[in-house]
């Protein structure tokens, strides 16, 4: 970290190390002169900033600091031009303070509230960052950079809008009259490459043994529901699962906002596609599973059911779409089945709470919970086997689960409940069954 300053010509000057220069007003009136000093200098030859890459942009950008550094009497040492400069050529071809912390590996989310506060998840632990944005102006221009290269539009029609950067990364924005403190802008990254099943068992998130099962349950084409709450890591553990897929099955997959990562060579991609500014043109994940059914699929996998679709979801899993996933929000495995109920009745699937829950068992047989725990680690904190209903309420076989001591601690033990899935007959073909006996249960 720089530890020197920008030394104005005043002899009163303060040392301010630079990271907490760059949040000061002087430092962000600084590098705009330079920024619109470098487009005055490309309009000058003709050029636009697309038309420099790498190398000769930051010759453009090192020549217009130099310029200001003497119109405005500075002293700036080489480390002072060098994070100078790097903030300028972001604003001019990036996303301007956000940029950095977006080619971090280590920062997972990036959280935005108004211009002057910028948080970052490391590790699953919020922390606040020194950049800030010049003022809201300026953080609208970033916001339309990020939105209009997919084609969608954020104004006071329309205050907020889901959207995805070009690697992948999620974005939420939400903009004044809605926002009442200013632009909000949420961004959720996506990993340039999808973790591993031994990263999960490495990291603790899950045990050998629960991750054998779970390699056997997918080969074995078993229905998977994964639930967990917002930020659980409900779409990882669904790469990770979707990695035990053969290659040689067709793959559909339904979401939002496009996060999962298949590795297998024939996977669709569908993705919704929210209503134009008349309301009209909208693609809703019910239309895609509708269609879906219709491309020959040998599983779909719905990023998460949250709506109507979970007619059609179910309705795949129990017409010879075996294998299917989904994700849904729930704080454990019985919560995760009565809102699916509460979905099913979205869809215009009404009728007798006991019909619908034996729809649901027949459809489902595998509810796997995942949490993220207080100390930021995400973990698989239950396993459990849907085999059926029992009067009028479902019957759950708990296979494994996370037992945390002390409570709210994150720090716990994975326990074994039972050794006979109940499924253990489909899962004769897995090696991994045969190597731990539950296909003989």
């Amino acid at each position: 970290m720089l530890t020197n300053v920008l030394s104005w010509s005043e002899p009163t000057a303060v040392e301010v190390p630079v990271a907490d220069l760059v949040t000061t007003d002087r430092y962000q009136t600084l590098k705009f002169q330079v920024f619109n000093r470098v487009l005055e200098l490309l309009e000058q030859r003709g050029l636009s900033a697309e038309d420099l890459q790498g190398q000769a942009l930051r010759e453009e950008i090192t020549r217009a600091l130099s310029e200001v550094a003497i119109d405005e009497g500075l002293a700036l040492n080489a480390g002072e031009r060098a994070q100078l400069s790097q903030d300028v050529q972001y604003e001019i071809t990036g996303l301007g303070p956000l940029e950095p912390l977006l080619r971090d590996p280590t920062v997972d989310d990036v959280i935005v509230n108004g211009p002057q506060r910028i948080y970052i998840e490391r590790e699953g632990k919020l922390s606040r960052t020194n950049g800030r944005f010049r003022d809201a102006a300026h953080m609208m221009t970033i916001i339309q950079r990020i939105v209009s290269p997919i084609g969608r539009r954020v104004d006071e029609a329309t205050p907020f809008v889901d959207a995805r950067l070009g690697d992948g990364s999620r974005v939420n924005i939400v903009i004044p009259p809605v926002a009442l403190d200013g632009p909000m802008i949420s961004i959720r990254k996506a990993r340039a490459q999808a973790l591993r099943a031994n990263d999960f068992v490495r990291t603790g998130s899950v045990s050998a043994e629960m991750l054998g099962f779970l390699a056997s349950a997918i080969r074995s084409r078993l229905n998977v529901l994964v639930c967990g709450g917002t930020g659980s890591g409900k779409t990882t553990l669904m790469n990770m699962l979707s990695s035990f897929i053969g290659e040689n099955e067709r793959l559909v997959t339904i979401e939002d906002a496009a996060e999962l990562q298949l590795r297998q060579s024939h996977v669709v991609r569908l993705e919704t596609r929210p209503p134009s500014s008349d309301g009209s043109r909208e693609v809703s994940a019910r239309d895609l599973v509708r269609n879906a059914l219709r491309m020959r699929p040998d599983r779909i996998i719905l990023g998460e059911v949250r709506g109507a679709e979970a007619v059609e979801m179910l309705q795949a899993m129990n017409t010879g779409h075996d294998g299917s996933m989904s994700t849904i929000h729930a704080n454990t495995t019985r919560d995760a089945l009565a809102r699916l109920e509460l979905l099913l009745g979205f869809g215009g699937l009404n009728g007798e709470p006991r019909t619908l829950r034996r729809y649901i068992a027949s459809s489902i047989q595998l509810v796997v919970q995942v949490q993220r725990m207080a100390n930021g680690r995400r973990r698989i904190t239950s396993i459990a086997e849907l085999t059926g209903m029992e009067g009028d309420s479902y019957t759950l076989n708990p296979l494994y689960s996370f037992h945390e001591s002390p409570p709210l601690s994150g720090i716990g033990d994975f326990v074994t409940h039972s050794q006979r899935p109940f499924f253990g007959f489909r899962l004769a073909a897995a090696p991994e069954a045969l190597s731990h006996g539950w296909a003989a249960a």
